[in-house]
């Protein structure tokens, strides 16, 4: 079955497992404009501006991740105190656990993008878009070992920064426009929709808003 990116969002809503967005024949893109990173260096970024393509795709119902900006607030985050593992126990003992009880590597968030992405397929960015699916699903199910990151702990990270930063608020650097609240119908950060409360049955169609935007007592408008 071909998947599809309404698939793509229903699999998310539901917090099932997302694997690779196939979109035969769909040609290498690239960023709409030059980004400025805080944390990684030319190589890495290709990688996962190449990566984040192919893990949300753009198609005709609107821009992907990379055209979202979702590598900018990969980068972002890395670059900052989540990154650091400000929040993040360190200290050991690091031994193989088990599933339920999440991550056991001594990588900070950092560290674990940046071991890891040394030890992938440098050819990548280069590849059909075919085989960049081919060699991301291979990293989904384990296949490899990058520089010490089990490949599918550094593909579970990317998915799940991926799919933060295409529906984040724009004011942490993805979501480039609202582009994906747009899709979704999501309407941002309003203070409140008091004017709303008594209004059943009306659609409420007010564009969404950004942290960024958000001033004092704001209110959407009903039609």
């Amino acid at each position: 079955m071909r998947a599809s990116r309404r698939w793509f969002f229903k699999a998310v809503s539901a917090g099932g497992a997302v694997a690779v967005l196939p979109t035969p024949g769909a040609a290498q893109r690239k960023a709409p404009a030059a980004a400025a990173y805080v944390f990684f260096n030319p190589a890495e970024a290709a990688f996962i501006e190449a990566g984040v393509a192919r893990l949300i795709p753009k198609d005709e119902s609107g821009p992907g991740a990379l055209e979202a900006g979702v590598p900018s607030y990969i980068d972002k985050q890395l670059g900052g105190a989540w990154g650091a593992g400000e929040r993040l126990y360190r200290g050991g003992p690091w031994r193989p656990g088990t599933a339920s009880q999440g991550y056991q590597l001594p990588f900070t968030p950092a560290e674990l993008f940046r071991t890891a992405i040394r030890g992938v397929e440098p050819k990548f960015p280069k590849m059909a878009p075919q085989e960049q699916d081919a060699y991301l699903d291979s990293l989904q199910k384990g296949k490899h070992e990058l520089a010490g990151v089990p490949s599918n702990v550094f593909f579970e990270s990317l998915l799940d920064v991926t799919i933060e930063g295409f529906f984040s608020d724009p004011a942490y650097g993805g979501n480039r426009d609202m582009a994906a609240w747009k899709m979704i119908g999501f309407p941002g950060a309003y203070a409140d929709f008091y004017e709303h409360v008594d209004k059943h049955g009306v659609a409420y169609n007010a564009p969404p808003t950004s942290l960024a935007q958000a001033k004092g007592h704001r209110h959407g408008h009903a039609s």
